[in-house]
């Protein structure tokens, strides 16, 4: 075959260069020249790309060329459960990979999957966080429901692999992403790459996977086996047009304003804090939230590096690789010292000179570990477990990175241009006989002031959103700071001119004192933005009044706003609030549809189904 320059994009003399070069090429030479052009146009330098493809090795007998063409496109279903996001751009990071690897790929949230469609999926991948104790995602919850039913059919012939996003200060770590791969292979189905289970600070072994997976399918195909590494590779780039902050390369935005929204009198302090992103290039939509990497309170610092009689100098590696920080540094910025694990009680047994500790961490002692690590800290292990042989050195292998701080936005790009805000109550109690304070609320109270930079990226939050017609009813349930991705949502609605009915139900302690954003509330009142606002302040009244009890009281006129079409919006407190407000909704959905109690739960999951019933709940 000849190239011709009018039928080409090349010049006369590279076409003859190429039609001089093409004809000697050998079946593996097209694959390494086809694994460098695909590295080399997603965005890599030729020098890394040569590096990259030489890595791959050759067939050892080339077949004919004709023979390496496929005779059909390969099929992978890609399905995530997410809460917060992360899974589900971790599915568009492998859907992307496997377009490039010559897949056809079926992209989607579990919740939207046709089950019918499983036994065709032909290479089936699952990316699920865990939600809660153990719990799968409110996306996920349909399909797992399925695929542990009797309902759930063969999947001999299938080949998959799980990616399982969680957090090791629960107990139940990954286990929904756990339960996938154990049931997938319960069902026959051939897992092609391991399980990874990622903790909160999850880029590294989620590229670990993305490599692994790529590396497992091409090979089952000598003609993109050399794509692979290069995909993975370019698979975290970002697109053109997006900023180049991230969470692997936070933004340090400065502040510009730091309020207490709470009351002079108030037992409480929440700081209303107005970040600025001038700069950075970083977008958000409501809905979606703000994370922030925290300092570690200075105090409890010095306290362990004193205990342990450590130089506060000495250099100790942060985390990163080939990076080195001063100790104190190193645990004022890159390491948790404030939360205790499971894991991390496993290897601390490694460095104490008390045969107690490896007697707790055994797996009949379940609950007494459960009980231990409640509420302790770094300095309650090192005083409880003493003589240690830990030098600042092993930090880097007993302690995790400092995770960042998710919070919900609670401002409108589109009312405050350049500018995020955010809503975050201080956290203090005692426990252990010990104040304790929560690292980022603390940090963002008592040391951050105007003028100051705090290191943060952009969460995007696809499953909680306002919906898109402007017409459409919404009720939004948010006591405390759950309100603040309310206000973002009505700042929106307010700019965008937004016609729909809107009702806020809010709840605190002290309508004096505790009542957030209340002059923002009273103003979208009179102005119509919102349109009814219904409030709960369980110290002002003899009995305690929460949320759900204005709800109940509301029952009939809001179950007449979910038959019009109203999206029902659910943020805060995971273990106690979104409960008692689902029960609310489940007892109004049967007393006002005159529903049984099973009908009534079809009907809020249809809702779920359909996007009508979103939660951001923590």
């Amino acid at each position: 075959m000849q190239l011709h320059v009018t039928n080409s994009p090349f010049t006369s003399e590279q076409a003859e260069l190429l039609n001089k070069l093409l004809p000697t090429l050998t079946e593996a030479q097209i694959h390494w020249l086809n694994g460098f052009l695909t590295f080399y146009r997603a965005g890599g330098n030729a020098g890394a790309a040569l590096q990259a493809s030489a890595a791959i090795e050759a067939p050892e007998a080339p077949a004919a060329v004709a023979a390496a063409v496929p005779q059909g496109p390969r099929e992978a279903t890609i399905l995530f459960g997410s809460q917060t996001g992360n899974a589900q751009r971790l599915a568009g990071r492998l859907a992307e990979q496997l377009k490039g690897q010559g897949f056809e790929v079926t992209l989607s949230a579990m919740n939207k999957y046709k089950t019918n469609n499983l036994k065709k999926a032909g290479h089936l991948f699952i990316l699920a966080s865990t939600h809660g104790e153990g719990d799968p995602p409110d996306n996920a919850i349909s399909f797992y429901e399925f695929l542990h039913s009797k309902r759930a059919p063969k999947l001999d012939g299938i080949k998959f692999s799980v990616l399982a996003l969680g957090d090791t200060s629960y107990e139940f770590f990954c286990k929904t992403g756990q339960d996938f791969d154990a049931r997938l292979a319960e069902l026959g189905a051939e897992r092609i790459a391991d399980r990874v289970d990622c903790d909160v600070d999850f880029e590294e072994a989620a590229s670990g996977w993305l490599a692994a997976v790529g590396k497992a399918v091409s090979a089952a195909s000598a003609q993109t086996a050399s794509a692979a590494g290069a995909t993975a590779a370019s698979a975290a780039a970002p697109a053109a047009g997006e900023s180049e902050y991230s969470r692997a390369n936070p933004f340090h935005a400065e502040v510009l304003e730091s309020l207490n929204l709470n009351g002079r009198d108030s037992d409480r302090e929440t700081r209303h804090i107005e970040l600025s992103l001038e700069g950075s290039g970083l977008t958000y939509s409501p809905g979606d939230a703000v994370g922030v990497y925290p300092q570690n309170d200075p105090a409890l610092v010095d306290e362990i590096i004193a205990y342990q009689q450590w130089n506060p100098e000495e250099p100790v590696a942060t985390g990163k690789a080939g990076e080195t920080s001063p100790l104190r540094k190193a645990l004022l910025n890159h390491y948790e010292i404030t939360v205790l694990t499971k894991p991390l009680l496993e290897k601390a047994v490694a460095y104490s000179g008390d045969e107690k500790l490896a007697e707790l961490v055994k797996p009949e002692n379940k609950e007494q570990l459960r009980a231990y690590i409640d509420g302790r800290d770094l300095l309650d292990l090192l005083k409880d477990y003493s003589p240690w042989t830990l030098a600042p050195g092993d930090l880097a292998n007993l302690l995790r990175k400092l995770p960042p701080r998710l919070y919900s936005i609670a401002s409108s790009l589109n009312s405050h241009p350049d500018e995020v805000h955010l809503t975050i109550r201080k956290v203090e109690y005692e426990a252990h006989g010990r104040d304790r304070k929560g690292v980022c609320s603390v940090y963002a109270s008592e040391r951050l002031v105007p003028g100051d930079t705090l290191p943060i990226f952009i969460q995007q939050n696809p499953n909680f959103k306002p919906p898109v017609d402007p017409e459409t009813p919404v009720i939004m349930i948010g006591p405390g700071t759950g309100v603040a991705p309310f206000r973002a949502f009505m700042e929106d609605r307010e700019e965008l001119g937004a016609t729909g009915p809107s009702w806020l139900f809010y709840g605190d302690r002290h309508f004096v004192t505790d009542f957030l954003y209340q002059t923002d509330w009273q103003r979208m009142l009179k102005d119509g933005v919102l349109t009814k606002l219904d409030v709960a302040f369980s110290r002002d009244t003899d009995e305690k009044v929460y949320v759900q009890h204005r709800m109940l009281e509301n029952g009939e006129e809001l179950y007449k706003w979910l038959q019009n079409g109203a999206h029902v919006y659910v943020c805060g407190d995971e273990k106690h609030m979104a409960h008692d407000v689902q029960s609310a909704l489940l007892t109004i959905i049967g007393q006002y549809g005159n529903k049984s109690p099973e009908a009534a739960a079809q009907y809020l999951s249809e809702l779920q189904e359909q996007g009508r019933y979103q939660r951001d709940v923590y």
